[in-house]
């Protein structure tokens, strides 16, 4: 789904990836589950393009919602993926701390579990190589994306800065829709590490120019990322 120019959305507000279209070739942001392949073969087709244009894969983070496609991409297309070092050994084995699940609504956890399994997020390949990248680092890709190191969610959470997409994507920084009660709005994202750490975080995008803010969960918010922590800090 087209966002703005340059700017596309794969999945839903259940879970979401993104795709950044230049002319210089695609950044992907995020992987979403295994079953958004053919949600990624779609968008590309409708922009007249194909997995040969992609030139690499910014995670955000290493949880199994957003690598869904990532080894696919890498060990079949060659595709290079980029994740923060804290997170590599995430992304290559699955291993995470167990979280407190907090709130939680039957019916929107139901819908949540039940979409991953239609998006055959049990089958998750895990990345077996990956690059690994650092605050501040500059990548070059097309759009020339930057990392913002964003702990909390976990060790190794980044936003993703694209100037050319006036868009930061922030994976599970935050969220707009909670995907176990359902609730829709800016608010702290659910399986969090250190909610505090997370919480504190926000405040490392406040200075970027954008307008849009792009979670991998929830619908996409325009605001300015100065506004950003003081929103979700006051809920």
């Amino acid at each position: 789904m087209k966002l703005a120019p340059h700017l596309h959305r794969l999945g839903n507000d259940v879970v979401a990836c993104y795709l950044v279209d230049t002319p210089d070739g695609i950044t992907l942001i995020d992987a979403g589950l295994p079953g958004h392949w053919r949600d990624l073969q779609r968008e590309l087709s409708s922009l007249g393009k194909s997995v040969e244009d992609i030139r690499g894969l910014v995670l955000t983070h290493g949880d199994s919602d957003h690598i869904g496609f990532a080894e696919r991409l890498r060990s079949e297309h060659g595709v290079p993926v980029f994740i923060h070092a804290a997170d590599a050994a995430r992304a290559r084995t699955g291993d995470k701390p167990k979280t407190a699940l907090g709130p939680l609504r039957p019916g929107p956890t139901l819908r949540f579990f039940g979409y991953l399994l239609s998006k055959n997020g049990l089958r998750t390949r895990y990345v077996a190589a990956a690059t690994e990248v650092h605050d501040g680092d500059v990548l070059d890709l097309p759009g020339s994306p930057s990392i913002v190191g964003m702990p909390g969610h976990s060790p190794g959470s980044v936003a993703v800065h694209v100037p050319l997409a006036d868009a930061v994507f922030v994976g599970d920084a935050l969220t707009t829709r909670h995907v176990l009660t359902g609730r829709t709005g800016p608010q702290p994202a659910p399986f969090t590490d250190d909610q505090a750490q997370a919480l504190a975080s926000l405040d490392k995008i406040a200075a970027l120019q954008a307008s849009w803010i792009l979670p991998g969960h929830g619908a996409p918010w325009r605001t300015s990322p100065a506004q950003v922590g003081e929103t979700i800090k006051k809920i």
